[in-house]
C-alpha cells in the first residue's frame, strides 16, 4: 500500500511541476517548454488551419494561410470582397463564407499568442490593412534577400505567395529558416 502511495504522490508532485514549469518557462507561441519537450518537435510560429471548410474551399485554388498571419480587418475585407479575389471569381454560399469569416477573424494574428502573429503585428502601422501576407512589412523584411531566379523565375516557385513551395512545414504553421527548401538550390543559409 505504501508503494503505491509514494507512486501517486510522485506522479502528482510531477504534474503540478510540469504546471508549474510551463508557467515559468512558457514561450510565447502558446506552447510550453515541456510540451515541446515531450512532444519532440518545434512549435509552430502560427496556429495550423483547423477549420475543414476553409481547408476545403480556400485551400482547393491556394495555399490556405494560417489566419495569424493576417489581421482581423485584412480577412474581414478579404472575405467582403469575393467576388474580385486577387483576380478571380470566389463566392461562396452564404453560410461557408460566414463560417469562413469566423474561422479567419477569431484566429487572426491580433487575436492570436504566437511569436509570428505579434511579430506580424508589431509590424504593420496602427489600422493598415494589407489584403496580402505579402503586403505586410514582416513578410517583406523576411523575403528581402530571395532573388528573382529563385522565386518568379523558378519554374517550382513561381510566387512569392507560395509559401508551400519553399517552407517544408507551411501548412503546420511553422516557417523557421532551418525548414527552408529552395527548389533548385537547396537549403536556405542566412548570411
Amino acid at each position: 500500500m505504501k508503494h503505491r502511495s509514494s507512486i501517486a504522490s510522485g506522479l502528482a508532485l510531477s504534474a503540478a511541476l510540469l504546471g508549474l514549469s510551463g508557467a515559468a518557462f512558457g514561450d510565447d507561441d502558446g506552447y510550453d517548454f515541456f510540451a515541446r519537450m515531450w512532444v519532440g518537435s518545434k512549435a509552430p510560429g502560427v496556429a495550423p488551419v483547423t477549420d475543414t471548410r476553409y481547408l476545403e474551399e480556400c485551400g482547393g485554388c491556394h495555399f490556405p494561410y494560417q489566419p495569424g498571419l493576417l489581421p482581423a480587418r485584412s480577412w474581414t475585407k478579404l472575405m467582403t470582397d469575393l467576388e474580385q479575389h486577387f483576380g478571380e471569381n470566389a463566392e461562396l454560399p452564404a453560410d461557408d463564407a460566414e463560417r469562413i469569416s469566423d474561422f479567419l477573424v477569431n484566429n487572426a494574428a491580433d487575436q492570436a499568442n504566437y511569436k509570428r502573429s505579434r511579430k506580424i503585428m508589431r509590424s504593420l502601422r496602427p489600422g493598415e490593412t494589407p489584403l496580402a501576407v505579402s503586403e505586410t512589412p514582416y513578410f517583406i523584411k523576411k523575403h528581402d534577400e530571395l532573388s528573382r531566379k529563385m522565386v518568379q523565375d523558378n519554374p517550382r516557385v513561381e510566387s512569392i505567395s507560395r509559401c508551400e513551395a519553399c517552407h517544408t512545414r507551411a501548412e503546420t504553421g511553422s516557417f523557421g529558416e532551418e525548414e527552408i527548401l529552395i527548389p533548385g538550390f537547396g537549403a536556405w543559409e542566412d548570411d
